[in-house]
């Protein structure tokens, strides 16, 4: 999905590049259309090593997110501390059948997010979730 969504965007930016200048200033100033192509090439490869980096993992009194590929992330979410999970799916991902799973505390900064998830994965994720935070927000 990202990838396709770089290609529309990179492609419209070599247009217009080749086209504006090229016609205002000249065919040699076109030559600069030849730039978004070879940042369409250095992107692809990054998106795919960024999807690849996304990781969680369901423990026993936490959920854990880690990401990044030269920067690494890692997010840990107690249960307890849970307040809303919440499963988004725009156009373009339900196109594509993806979905994410967004969680919501109490702490601003640590509402983390699981993008990229099978939409049933993400409704049987979410459901867990959200059992596990009313089992253990009780005691609190």
């Amino acid at each position: 999905m990202r990838r396709l969504l770089l290609v529309v965007w990179l492609g419209l930016l070599t247009l217009a590049t080749a086209l504006v200048p090229g016609l205002l200033a000249g065919p040699g100033w076109a030559a600069f259309a030849a730039l978004p192509p070879a940042l369409a090439v250095w992107g692809w490869t990054l998106l795919e090593r960024n999807w690849r980096s996304w990781r969680y993992a369901e423990r026993a009194d936490d959920l854990l997110i880690s990401r990044g590929v030269l920067w690494r992330r890692e997010t840990v979410v107690p249960y307890g501390r849970m307040q809303l999970v919440e499963v988004t799916s725009g156009p373009v991902e339900r196109y594509f059948g993806l979905a994410s799973v967004q969680l919501h505390t109490a702490a601003a900064a640590t509402d983390a997010t699981i993008p990229g998830l099978d939409p049933a994965e993400a409704e049987r994720l979410r459901d867990r979730l959200t059992e596990l935070g009313e089992a253990r927000s009780a005691g609190l």
